[in-house]
C-alpha cells in the first residue's frame, strides 16, 4: 500500500484585539478561509501565543486599550524579524500608512472592512513571504553576492561583513530580491509595486520610497549617497554594482 501523503500545514494566524467582537469577527471569517487563528488580547498574551507555538502571519489592532499597537508591532520587529505584520487601523491619513510601513507594518487594514478585503490582504501577504527563486540563483544554491552582503533566497536571510544576519521584513526581502535578482535594470515605481506588495492589495507610490529607505539604512555605507540602491531621476531606480552567484564574491 503506497504511503500516503503528508496533510498541508495550514497556515496560522495571530490575531491581536481588545475588542471582543472584532476578535470573534476575524476568528470567524479566517477559519472559514482555511486558516488556524490564535487569539490574543494585549502583548503579554500575544508574545505568550507566539512562544507556545509558530505563527505565519500577526494581525495587530493599532489603537489597544492600554497599549499602542506600534510600540508591540516595534517589539514583534525585534523579536521575530521574518514574522509578517498587518496593522489595523482607524485612520486612513496616508501619512499615518507610511509611518507604520516605515517603522513596523507589512501592510494596514483600515476599519471598517469586509471579510473579502481582509482575506485579500492577509493572502497577499503571505504570497510574499514565500516568493520563487529565480532560476540563476536556484542553480547557485539560491545565494547571491554583492560587496560584503549576501542575499540567500532560500534561507530567505541577509547577511553582510562576516557572515552576520541583518534581519529583513517580508517587503524589505522582496524589494532586495528585486534589485539583486536583475542588478542594471531600472525599476519603476509601479514594476516595485507590483513586485513588492502584490496587485489586490491596495498601496501608494510613497510606500516603495519608504522602503527603499529603510533597506538604504541596513545595507549602504551612507544611506545618503547610496552605492547599490541608486535613484535614476524621473524613471525609478536601479542596483547599481554586480551581483555574482554561488562562492564568486565582489567587492
Amino acid at each position: 500500500m503506497p504511503a500516503l501523503a503528508p496533510a498541508p500545514v495550514r497556515q496560522r494566524v495571530l490575531v491581536v484585539d481588545d475588542d471582543p467582537d472584532l476578535r470573534a469577527s476575524l476568528d470567524d471569517a479566517l477559519t472559514q478561509a482555511g486558516f488556524d487563528v490564535g487569539m490574543a488580547g494585549d502583548g503579554a498574551q500575544m508574545f505568550a501565543a507566539l512562544a507556545a507555538a509558530p505563527h505565519h502571519l500577526v494581525l495587530l489592532d493599532l489603537r489597544l486599550k492600554d497599549e499602542h499597537g506600534l510600540t508591540l508591532a516595534r517589539g514583534l520587529r525585534e523579536r521575530f524579524p521574518a514574522l509578517p505584520i498587518v496593522m489595523i487601523s482607524g485612520s486612513s491619513d496616508e501619512m499615518d500608512r507610511v509611518l507604520l510601513l516605515e517603522l513596523a507594518a507589512d501592510d494596514f487594514l483600515v476599519k471598517p472592512f469586509s471579510p473579502r478585503e481582509l482575506l485579500a490582504h492577509v493572502r497577499a501577504v503571505l504570497r510574499r513571504t514565500q516568493p520563487a527563486a529565480p532560476p540563476a540563483a536556484a542553480a547557485a544554491g539560491g545565494r547571491l553576492h554583492f560587496g560584503d552582503w549576501t542575499l540567500d533566497l532560500h534561507e530567505r536571510e541577509l547577511r553582510g561583513p562576516g557572515g552576520l544576519p541583518c534581519p529583513l521584513t517580508p517587503a524589505e526581502f522582496r524589494l532586495l530580491e528585486a534589485f539583486v535578482g536583475q542588478p542594471g535594470r531600472v525599476w519603476t515605481r509601479d514594476q516595485l509595486l507590483e513586485h513588492t506588495r502584490s496587485l489586490d492589495t491596495e498601496v501608494f507610490d510613497r510606500s516603495i520610497d519608504v522602503l527603499i529607505l529603510r533597506v538604504r539604512r541596513k545595507i549602504e555605507p551612507n544611506p545618503k549617497h547610496p552605492r547599490y540602491i541608486c535613484t535614476e531621476r524621473g524613471l525609478g531606480y536601479v542596483f547599481a554594482v554586480p551581483v555574482t552567484t554561488g562562492h564568486e564574491r565582489t567587492a
